[in-house]
């Protein structure tokens, strides 16, 4: 499971004491909410399913694919459904390819969702394996649903715009410039993370 409020609460208070920024930020903005999903296939699904879709479009293909499938949209379900039976659903011929491909890796073992190994960078390698799934799709699975306290998804244009804000910068920083600045928030960029997708919502800017 992802970070929970007390887990993000004391990786902010931590930073806070670090970054006057952060400490500012969260003066005005508070803490944010917890943002924990199911670890698993089905939450990696869901991903492929909602990508470049609305949040509601998204829904509704989940929910048509688990009338189709049942609850979780099983591997050995999905794999046994033709093209227009999941067409039928809303998936496009490449969503059904990425599908396929992350059902088949899980059925196989190739792809060991219970037991990813423990570092992030090897983890990533793993997720990306599955057709659709980039760093940025892995890198968020294994903040929200495994709840690893030092991801930091840089290539996330919230959270160069986020960092941007917290530090009162001209201009967005480049993926490469926040890797830098983010190297003296270990152990705690995921934290950072969604402390920026925070104020990113909630529309905060620096005085």
């Amino acid at each position: 499971m992802g970070l929970t409020a007390q887990q993000l609460h004391i990786a902010l208070d931590a930073l806070a004491e670090i970054e006057p920024g952060i400490a500012t930020a969260l003066a005005v903005t508070g803490y944010p909410d917890a943002r924990i999903r199911t670890p698993g296939y089905a939450t990696l699904l869901r991903t492929i399913v909602g990508q470049q879709v609305s949040v509601a479009a998204a829904a509704s293909v989940w929910n048509k694919l688990e009338a189709l499938l049942g609850a979780g949209c099983p591997p050995e379900q999905l794999l046994a459904q033709d093209f227009d039976a999941l067409r039928g659903c809303g998936l496009s011929r490449q969503k059904q390819g990425y599908a396929r491909s992350l059902a088949e890796l899980v059925l196989s073992g190739a792809l060991p969702l219970d037991a990813l190994p423990d570092d992030d960078e090897e983890a990533i390698a793993y997720l990306t394996q599955v057709k659709g799934i980039g760093r940025w799709s892995a890198e968020i699975y294994l903040l929200f649903a495994e709840g690893r306290p030092d991801i930091w998804p840089a290539g996330d244009l919230a959270v160069q715009e986020g960092v941007g804000r917290l530090l009162k910068l001209d201009a967005r920083p480049s993926e490469k410039e926040i890797r830098v600045i983010a190297e003296r928030w270990r152990p705690h960029r995921g934290a950072a993370a969604i402390f920026t997708w925070h104020i990113y919502a909630k529309g905060f800017q620096a005085i």
